[in-house]
Formats: C-alpha cells, sequence, structure tokens
C-alpha cells in the first residue's frame, strides 16, 4: 500500500488465530468467524451510502438510522456517544497534523509569532457504528490513523515471551495487538477501543512539543529588555488551548458514556471466555479514559501556566515602571531645594544676603552642591536611587 493513494472504502475479515484478511468488496453475508471491519472515508461514506446500508443489512442484519448518517457525515460533529438496541454509535475526535507544518522549520514557523505548534492543531471527527459482527469506522479524507492500524493488523506478530504469573497473562492480553503481542482485536468492540487510543496517543504525543514551545515563548515573555508586541498570536493560543480542552472534555464525555453502557453488558450464562473478554473491554475502556484525562490535566496545566506568566510579565512591568517613577521622584527631590536657593537669589530685591558679595555667588553653588550630593547619598542609602530587581 506504500506510495498508493489511500482508498477510499477498505474491508478486513478478522479471525481468531489467523492474521486480518483485506477483501476486495463489501460482505454479502456475516462471517462465520470472527468479524468484519469496514472503514471509508467521509466521501466515499455520502458517495456509497446505499451499498454500505445494504453490506450492514447483510453482515449484520441492521442498517444505520438517518440520524447516525448524518451524524457520520457531519464534519464538525464534536465527541460524543449514542446507541440503539442493535448497535453503538461513538464520535471521537482526531488530531490532524498539517504536513507542510510538521515539515516547516522550528526558527522560521516560530518567526511568524505563537508557538507553532498550537497552529498545527486542527481535529475532525472519526465515527465508529459497533455492531455484534461489523465494525464501520468514517474517516477524514487525510486520515492516516485507518491506514497505520490496517498495516499493524496485516503484520505477522511477534514473538511473546510466554506468561509465568495470571498478572502477567491479564497485562499481555491487554496490551497485546498488531504490534505488542500476538492477540488480534476479539470484538468489533475491542478494535474500536484500540484505534479510540491510538486516537487520543496522538494528544498524549502532542504534550511535550506543546511545553516545550509554550516554555520556550515564556522565557520570552519574561526576558530583560524585550518588548513583546505580539498579543495577538499570544489570545490565539490561549484561545487554541481552550479549544484543544473542550475537544477533550467532549471525548471524556464520550468514552465514559460507553464505559457507562459496557457496565450493562452481560455475558453469555457460563462463557468464562466471553466473561473475560468483557472484563478486559472494560479495562481498556478504562484506560483510553485514563489517557484522555492525563491530555485534560497537561492541557489545563499549560493554560494556568500561560496564565501564571502573563501575570509575571505584567508584574514584571509594573515594577519597572514603579523603578523609573521613583527614580524620578527622588531627581525631582533633589533638584527642588536647588530651585529654591536659585529662585530666592533671583529675585528682585535690592537688598539680599551675599548678592553684593565677591564670594556670594560660590557660597550659593557650594551650598547648592552640597545640599544635592546630601540628598542622593540619602536616597541613594535608601534604596530610592536603585532597581529593586533584575526585570
Amino acid at each position: 500500500m506504500t506510495g498508493n493513494p489511500p482508498q477510499p472504502i477498505r474491508v478486513f475479515l478478522l479471525q481468531p488465530g489467523a492474521l486480518a484478511q483485506e477483501l476486495q468488496a463489501l460482505p454479502a453475508q456475516p462471517p462465520a468467524q470472527g468479524f468484519y471491519w469496514i472503514a471509508c472515508t467521509r466521501a466515499a461514506f455520502s458517495a456509497e451510502l446505499p451499498r454500505l446500508q445494504a453490506a450492514l443489512q447483510a453482515a449484520a442484519g441492521q442498517q444505520l438510522v438517518d440520524l447516525h448518517v448524518s451524524d457520520l457525515l457531519n464534519p464538525q460533529l464534536p465527541s460524543h456517544y449514542d446507541y440503539t438496541s442493535q448497535y453503538d454509535l461513538l464520535v471521537v475526535r482526531r488530531l490532524g497534523t498539517a504536513q507542510e507544518s510538521a515539515a516547516a522549520p522550528l526558527a522560521a514557523a516560530a518567526a511568524r509569532g505563537g508557538p507553532p505548534v498550537l497552529r498545527r492543531i486542527d481535529t475532525s471527527p472519526v465515527g465508529f457504528a459497533v455492531f455484534d459482527q461489523v465494525l464501520l469506522s468514517v474517516h477524514p479524507g487525510d486520515c492516516t490513523v485507518r491506514d497505520a492500524y490496517a498495516a499493524r493488523l496485516a503484520a505477522p506478530p511477534p514473538a511473546a515471551a510466554p506468561a509465568t504469573t495470571p498478572a502477567e497473562a491479564v497485562v499481555r492480553d491487554l496490551r497485546s495487538g498488531p504490534v505488542a503481542g500476538t492477540r488480534l482485536p476479539a470484538s468489533p468492540a475491542d478494535l474500536m477501543l484500540r484505534v479510540a487510543g491510538h486516537i487520543v496517543d496522538n494528544y498524549l504525543d502532542l504534550r511535550r512539543e506543546l511545553s516545550r514551545q509554550l516554555d520556550h515563548w515564556q522565557s520570552e515573555l519574561l526576558k530583560p529588555g524585550t518588548r513583546f508586541t505580539n498579543w495577538g498570536a499570544l489570545l490565539d493560543a490561549r484561545l487554541t488551548l481552550h479549544q484543544l480542552d473542550e475537544i477533550c472534555e467532549d471525548q471524556r464525555a464520550a468514552i465514559q458514556a460507553w464505559s457507562e453502557a459496557l457496565d450493562t453488558w452481560a455475558a453469555p450464562g457460563g462463557n468464562a471466555q466471553a466473561a473475560r473478554e468483557l472484563d478486559l473491554l472494560k479495562v481498556r475502556s478504562r484506560d483510553v479514559l485514563e489517557h484522555i484525562e492525563r491530555v485534560v490535566h497537561h492541557v489545563r496545566r499549560l493554560e494556568q501556566s500561560t496564565e501564571a506568566v502573563l501575570q509575571m510579565h505584567f508584574s514584571v512591568q509594573s515594577n519597572r515602571t514603579n523603578d523609573i517613577m521613583r527614580t524620578l521622584t527622588a531627581l525631582t527631590a533633589v533638584f527642588l531645594p536647588l530651585n529654591l536657593i536659585a529662585g530666592i537669589f533671583g529675585m528682585n530685591f535690592e537688598f539680599i544676603p551675599f548678592v553684593h558679595q565677591e564670594e556670594g555667588f560660590w557660597w550659593a553653588m557650594g551650598s547648592m552642591t552640597l545640599i544635592a550630593v546630601a540628598l542622593t547619598a540619602f536616597f541613594w542609602r535608601k534604596r530610592y536611587l536603585t532597581r529593586t530587581g533584575r526585570g
């Protein structure tokens, strides 16, 4: 598939104990074992809707209702969860990174103002319809999640060391997959959670770059002698962080609703394997939810850090202004008695002490110099003429 344009519709058959098999046509009947994964772009879903509905009817015995079709076609839909008696619908907004922004040099991007990573945050919804034997996923046209995970499904699993304890077996089953272990998704819900977890992990991968860029920008705000003028970019960054917070909150609400619905599921009586699969689904759901909460926590910490550095910036500017005003006030106080003396000796009276004496000028200048030096020393000792910090 490398080097070829992405296919609008891809169909996979996942069976126990076998690699994922990609089919060339939409399914015409339920699978004898395993389940189907129908992954399509939003444009293909709109153009091939009758065929896809017919395939769902043939393979799952149920079609999508009209409102859910509208939801899957809506590119602005927030993350949410809904259900019917036959299937569940989950929408998760994935993180889109423009290739040209990712390839741009960091210094050149920073010269345009603001952390460049924030300008690359562009989300779009990925919808999942989870049937008993079919998973239908609708992706954006430029979404790489589908093809990347399809490549993982088709890759041969690496050899895994045998578990020595029951706890290791549970962890291996939970973390296993086409890359990390030997176990393929056991159900459409399992595959949906793995793809959703992959989407959420992209947000986790964004944290380090976000932190590095915002830390660099914050150091610029607090750098001494810097005249920061890029306030428009700063406002855009704060709005973007707030938007990212809302997106993650919607994701958390959707996964939380899915987890609550999962608690109502019941394994067939006496089927230990089905009960184990249900337990793994619950654990995986909580794991995805925990990853989302980590992203939410990190985004909020970045918002608080940005707000704190803004307050520090304005505090530093205020201290600089106070230093300047204090210095000017002290200098004014130094020259005030000198102006007073000059004013007195400038009066148009005939009889003023020292006016008609030969040494009068030098006595006046000496007195003014002495007063100026004394006041300057006094203000310097009181730290009125020194800066309170490096600012």
